[in-house]
């Protein structure tokens, strides 16, 4: 078969416009546990949540301690967990994700002795306020247990936690950054997501994919000693019981500044009176339906902070902030950057407002998102470190805010990220940014021909070791850029709202998002997505022939590659002249293997080639055509 996934013959949906007429729609290939969801009536066949749809959901209260330079960190957490499925749960999958740093647990890669400890072990547990033995089952990060009854339909249970575990010294994702800095990410129990059509997410987290989790209500406790501060996801409920009042005032006053606010400078933190002075200080947070809360921590790093309108209708503003040793030369102008960023892509791509009350970007390893923080390195090159903190700072609204199962199909939210890097970089910095996503996206996947970079982007994340990267980032974004060009920009942002309002704290899948365009823009855009998300394809067009005709010179173009792609036509005529056609994806809807181009009669047309712009060609060898 030419293609590893076809598309099915299931018949047709009728699929309403908004505003439209009602069109016919061929489905697209579904699994079969996909389609037992929309028989069920929990997802619509026009991109809606169907009938029946449901998610759960918690309300976790933390309390986590460290001080370093120990490296034990202490927790202890109630959970109130709601089942509003119809089922009967009589277990509960649990999350232990620190448990990847225990030997000999499954991971993509290799694990240096400074990345291993011996993982998250339970000092107590108990249900419904019930001391019982923790017996997970099952592999490390994901361990089942048995509930003594079982949980009905609408109905909840209480959980509680209390735990330890030691931090590691080699800093990723999580970890140590240096002896009194430290960055906690999926550092408590937590229950694993229950959806409507996979029941529990049981993939082990194998420290080189990412997440899926339910949205939740947060209070999170930072209990630290005196000269610690702390940066968390959520809103700080008590900055005048933990700050002295200079630095509570600075605070304060950074979230109606435009202005960049020292919060804590350098010299500040050498006179080390910047916290209550006592022995222990416990930080508060909290943070309303969200996918997870992380946290920082430090007595060494200096703290900038300002505001940013992102909603220009109410005027409400967003907090960003930003912390950093003060020798770090490009993170003196992350709050600046972060500023921009949540502004631009508020107002612009994808034009939603901020949704959450603050952005901290923290200096660190990763190079990483979380709900309202990013964990960043520092970059030489300070254009370079925006570039990074921009990429990070989108994924706020893919997969935050909607709840992508990142575990299985990555591309719902990577792709988005990097679309949304490049439309900002093209503000900040022109041409260059063009230039950064072909070297540093396009450029590695189409020079290389191994037979994993062809795999269909559909193919679950969770299978894919190489080709992951591509198909997550790349090839998924270049379909973002060419939908865009197919239906034009307004067109285009009005389809992708109305998913992003269909799906705002929910659990898209890519169906969801397939059948959300279509029906939002009126048409049937199924042999749009076959062609990117189910094919062996990829970018690579040849021109076979250029004939003069009495309406002018028809140049034939062969689709060698498969993806349909936008043409650009950069045409040389006997004159000295040059002009560029441009042609979007819409050229390829009636013939995906060939197409043709004509130039208008008139001047004699001498040459014709490709302007591929971002869509790099596999073979250039046929990309130019002389007229005979």
């Amino acid at each position: 078969m030419k293609h590893l996934f076809c598309q099915a013959a299931f018949g047709t949906l009728l699929l309403a416009g908004l505003g439209q007429t009602a069109i016919a729609q061929t489905t697209l290939y579904q699994p079969r546990d996909i389609k037992r969801a929309f028989a069920k009536g929990t997802r619509a066949a026009d991109g809606r949540p169907g009938p029946r749809y449901w998610q759960n959901t918690a309300r976790y209260d933390i309390t986590v301690q460290a001080a370093p330079p120990a490296r034990d960190i202490k927790g202890r957490e109630r959970i109130t967990y709601f089942n509003n499925s119809p089922d009967t749960l009589k277990s509960l999958v649990i999350r232990l994700i620190q448990n990847i740093h225990q030997p000999g647990v499954s991971r993509d890669g290799d694990a240096s002795p400074a990345y291993l400890t011996e993982g998250v072990s339970i000092d107590s547990f108990a249900v419904g306020g019930q001391a019982r033995p923790y017996n997970g089952r099952g592999q490390a990060t994901a361990q089942t247990i048995a509930l003594p009854r079982p949980l009905m339909p609408h109905d909840s249970v209480r959980l509680s936690f209390a735990w330890h575990f030691p931090i590691s010294l080699e800093s990723g994702r999580e970890g140590m950054i240096d002896k009194t800095t430290y960055f906690l990410a999926y550092f408590y129990p937590r229950v694993a997501v229950y959806d409507d059509y996979n029941g529990w997410d049981r993939l082990p987290f194998v420290d080189s994919k990412e997440f899926y989790n339910d949205f939740n209500n947060y209070t999170l406790r930072v209990r630290v000693p005196a000269n610690y501060l702390v940066w968390a996801t959520g809103t700080l409920q008590n900055p005048k019981q933990v700050l002295q009042p200079t630095y509570a005032k600075r605070l304060e006053k950074s979230m109606t500044s435009e202005a960049v606010i020292h919060v804590a400078t350098a010299a500040d933190l050498a006179k080390k009176d910047i916290t209550a002075q006592q022995p222990f200080n416990t930080w508060v947070w909290k943070a309303n339906d969200i996918s997870d809360v992380t946290l920082g921590l430090s007595d060494h790093y200096v703290w900038d902070a300002a505001s940013v309108i992102v909603d220009p209708a109410t005027k409400r503003r967003a907090s960003m902030q930003a912390a950093f040793a003060d020798s770090t030369a490009d993170f003196h102008s992350s709050v600046k950057y972060g500023q921009n960023a949540l502004g631009w892509f508020s107002r612009n791509w994808p034009g939603v407002p901020y949704p959450f009350p603050k952005m901290t970007a923290f200096q660190g390893f990763a190079d990483m998102e979380y709900p309202m923080m990013v964990n960043d390195s520092p970059q030489k090159d300070e254009k370079f470190g925006q570039f990074v903190q921009d990429h990070e700072i989108a994924h706020t609204y893919f997969p935050f805010y909607m709840g992508i199962n990142e575990s299985r199909y990555a591309f719902m939210d990577e792709g988005w990220a990097t679309t949304f890097e490049l439309l900002i970089g093209r503000t900040e910095r022109g041409a260059e940014a063009d230039d950064l996503y072909r070297k540093f996206r396009v450029n590695r996947w189409i020079h290389d021909p191994s037979t994993a970079e062809d795999l269909p982007t559909i193919t679950p994340s969770s299978e894919l070791k190489a080709g992951y990267g591509n198909n997550s980032y790349v090839k998924a974004s270049l379909s973002y850029l060419a939908l865009k060009d197919l239906l034009g920009g307004e067109l285009f942002k009005k389809c992708l709202h109305e998913y992003m309002n269909r799906w705002h704290g929910k659990h898209p899948i890519p169906w969801d998002y397939f059948n959300s365009m279509s029906s939002a823009a009126g048409q049937d855009l199924s042999w749009f997505f076959n062609n990117w998300f189910f094919t062996n394809g990829y970018i690579d067009l040849a021109l076979t022939k250029a004939e003069k005709t009495t309406q002018g010179t028809v140049i034939t173009i062969q689709n060698v590659g498969g993806f349909t792609v936008p043409v650009d036509l950069k045409v040389s005529y006997a004159d000295g002249s040059t002009e560029t056609l441009h042609r979007s994806p819409e050229i390829w809807r009636a013939n995906q293997q060939q197409t043709t181009i004509t130039v208008p009669a008139g001047k004699a047309v001498q040459t014709v080639a490709f302007d591929h712009g971002l869509y790099l060609d596999a073979d250039t060898s046929n990309d130019r055509i002389a007229v005979q």
